[in-house]
């Protein structure tokens, strides 16, 4: 804990002075001129810019641009204000946050550990920087290793006849801490639609499986079966469709006819932690911009 906070100190001071501004509008001339000159007049200094457009013919255009101003966090919101009219004008959905706004993380996990010990030691090491504010399991397993990292722990256990009422105290939780982002490490729990919609691509969550193939439980043993060349892994926003929702992040390792089902797993949990690290990281960093059911990221 202690060299986190060092980590997040040093953060601080460094970036004190910078914010993201993310947009997607309709693509039209003129986007990033009356942008860039905008910013400009809140002398601000450019440090990144990225950009994508579907069809610069009709289609959606996407910004992300980071960039330095004295003392932005006490003229945020006056910046915003004079920035809606500008938005209105390009029909923009737009934010900008302060790049040193730790967004507040809760982790679900059930289990299996490898995730959510990546999760934490890249935490730990100021990789992910962001505020952990609790795991929640359905299993007391974790508990020790969760608290030695000085993170709350709450165990609520899950059955069919106490599923509801288990997502009501997980919701309330959630609302208590203020929760930013909450993160499936391996929770092997299908979420409601009530919990779904109360946090809107809030959810990351990483399926073991390079999707669109092997929806649902047990992929690794529908690879297998199958005789697959390569397994990957998946992170992606939570939907109410099952396993489809917003691709964030994917990786896959070849295999062939020798690795058996525990040689899947066992090669499948080294991807699953580095695809889900990835996948957070780019959300805390605003990278990711939804665009009906796809991402753009802006590495």
């Amino acid at each position: 804990m202690y060299f986190q906070q060092k980590h997040v100190q040093k953060f601080m001071d460094k970036y004190k002075d910078r914010a993201r501004l993310l947009i997607s509008c309709p693509d039209q001339p003129g986007i990033v001129a009356t942008v860039t000159t905008f910013l400009y007049e809140q002398g601000a200094n450019i440090v990144e810019s990225s950009q994508y457009s579907t069809d610069p013919e009709g289609g959606t255009f996407f910004l992300r641009i980071e960039f330095d101003a004295p003392n932005i966090s006490e003229r945020k919101e006056a910046i915003e204000e004079k920035f809606a009219t500008i938005a209105q004008q390009f029909e923009m959905k737009w934010r900008l946050s302060l790049h040193t706004h730790m967004k507040k993380v809760a982790i679900f996990v059930s289990k299996e550990e490898h995730c959510l010990l990546e999760l934490l030691w890249e935490w730990q090491a100021g990789e992910l920087l962001a505020d952990f504010a609790l795991v929640i399991s359905n299993h007391e397993h974790m508990r020790e290793i969760v608290e030695s990292f000085g993170i709350p722990y709450y165990y609520i256990p899950v059955t069919k006849e106490t599923k509801q009422e288990a997502e009501e105290k997980q919701i309330q939780l959630l609302k208590e801490y203020d929760i930013d982002v909450i993160v499936l490490a391996r929770y092997m729990q299908i979420l409601s639609p009530h919990f779904v919609a109360t946090f809107p691509a809030q959810i990351i969550n990483i399926h073991h499986s390079f999707l669109p193939a092997f929806i649902g439980a047990r992929p690794y043993e529908q690879a297998y079966r199958r005789g697959v060349k390569l397994i990957g892994a998946t992170s992606h926003y939570v939907t109410d469709d099952l396993d489809e929702g917003p691709i964030i992040e994917q990786d896959v390792e070849r295999v062939d006819h020798k690795h058996h089902v525990e040689d899947l797993k066992r090669i499948g949990r080294m991807i699953e932690k580095t695809v889900l690290v990835r996948a957070l990281k780019w959300h805390l960093e605003d990278r990711v911009i939804i665009h009906e059911n796809k991402t753009i990221v802006f590495r």
